[in-house]
């Protein structure tokens, strides 16, 4: 029998009947034998998620001032639970623990006990073992996950277990204090679950069917995504395709391990199957898979008569970006030009000391800094086998009157990324959407 890790996120496991929809997902398939909770996340569009009552808790009681009613508060939203599920469960223990150490154990501890708490009602509900995840996750005295040991813990103490339920989110370093992944980070331990029990796959439990195309706060209904390879994913991930914490994606990936995105309230949908570069041959596919774009850009131009036969010229720009500190995102170039696309954040400040640097290193004719730009992304693996696409995507930009700035296209034709000013980017993303997608349906 195969193994399969699920993780479920916050607003899987807000309250007593969404835990239900939960265990009854799990039940209903003997290999889900490993479950990674979140904390409970929000009931309502109003309500406050559990890790953030915690952390208002930890201000008032680092800063000496009267938490009880707050505290209150986070016993009442559990106590909710426990009675919903009808559960003969009492956590007055661990809640007197948590109290006592909420000023001293610092703000990672205090937030670690929302999954902590939770996974404890969820073990004692699927009577399930109950493994804390402060005894398998190691990180460093800085804050860094580390791998290698983890693996070696997550296998030792998992290897003679059936059933169990892990809280996601936190860990412990080596010198015995909590320390936490950034938001979300419950994905990444259901990553480092599934990796070190080689899970035949790692189901990923949230409130939407899948993975959408494109943002649904720009195209309106976007399509689910069926199929989606990692090295997509990372291509849209880094336009802010937000789907799974970044780091949850390398310990499966490199075991070849697929990641299913499910929805609890609609466990009969598909979802979207993120799979190995290498396994896409079974799988239909359209042109493209995903629309991304990201605002915040610059371009830094750059004319000199003869660029192309000044050796070490584009390393000497380099260099500067470099020595500054500036992430160099893109480089697209011309006989006689060169742009680099970077951060407008990280050159706030300091415009007029990168121009008068690139002056004095390479003298060009003209250099500028280009404010306002964003980047839009068009990624798929049919883009391989299909003629014509960039000519689409640049046809449908033209017809709504959207200038392009900036072309891109990585060697693999997985991507093609277009610059565009930052008020053209949603309409540039609907176009695309319509031209690739809409006119398919």
């Amino acid at each position: 029998m195969g193994v399969k890790v699920v993780k479920f996120g916050g607003s899987s496991l807000a309250d007593a009947n969404q835990i239900k929809k939960a265990s009854a997902i799990i039940k209903s398939d003997a290999e889900r034998r490993f479950v990674v909770p979140s904390a409970p996340g929000k009931r309502f569009s109003d309500d406050i998620k559990v890790t953030d009552m915690l952390y208002a808790c930890y201000e008032k009681a680092s800063l000496g001032e009267n938490f009880d009613s707050d505290f209150e508060n986070i016993k009442n939203r559990y106590q909710e639970i426990i009675d919903g599920l009808a559960l003969n469960l009492s956590l007055e223990e661990e809640f007197a623990e948590i109290k006592k150490n909420l000023a001293t154990a610092g703000k990672e501890y205090a937030a670690s006990r929302g999954e902590f708490l939770n996974g404890k009602i969820i073990a004692k509900y699927l009577d399930f073992e109950f493994i804390d995840a402060a005894d398998v996750i190691v990180f460093s005295d800085d804050g860094v996950m580390q791998r290698h040991e983890t693996r070696a813990k997550l296998r030792e103490r998992l290897k003679d277990v059936e059933h169990a339920v892990i809280p996601g989110f936190y860990g412990k370093s080596v010198s015995g204090v909590v320390r936490t992944f950034s938001r979300g980070g419950s994905d990444v331990t259901g990553s480092l679950v599934a990796r070190a029990l080689h899970a035949s796959i790692y189901e990923n439990w949230t409130d939407v069917s899948g993975v959408l195309v494109a943002d649904p706060r720009v195209v309106e209904n976007p399509i689910v995504i069926p199929v989606i390879t990692y090295k997509e994913l990372r291509e849209l991930s880094y336009m802010g395709f937000s789907v799974l914490h970044e780091d949850a994606i390398f310990p499966v990936r490199t075991a070849g391990i697929p990641i299913n995105i499910k929805n609890t309230n609609a466990p009969e949908d598909a979802g979207t199957l993120i799979i190995p570069d290498s396994d896409t041959e079974e799988h239909s596919i359209r042109t493209i898979t995903g629309i991304a774009g990201k605002k915040g850009f610059c371009a830094v131009n750059l004319e000199k008569a003869m660029m192309n036969s000044e050796v070490g010229f584009v390393r000497d720009v380099l260099n500067i970006f470099a020595d500054m500190g500036i992430l160099v995102e893109h480089m697209p170039s011309g006989i006689d030009t060169l742009s680099i696309i970077a951060d407008a954040d990280a050159l706030k400040g300091r415009e007029e000391q990168l121009l008068s640097e690139l002056r004095k290193a390479v003298n060009p004719d003209v250099v500028e800094i280009e404010p306002d730009i964003a980047l839009l992304a068009v990624v798929g693996r049919g883009m391989r086998k299909t003629r014509g696409t960039a000519a689409r995507i640049f046809a449908s930009l033209a017809h709504a009157r959207i200038n392009v700035k900036m072309i891109d296209q990585g060697s693999s034709e997985l991507n093609v990324i277009v610059g565009v000013n930052e008020h053209d980017l949603h309409q540039a993303i609907r176009c695309i959407y319509d031209a690739f997608i809409s006119s398919t349906l």
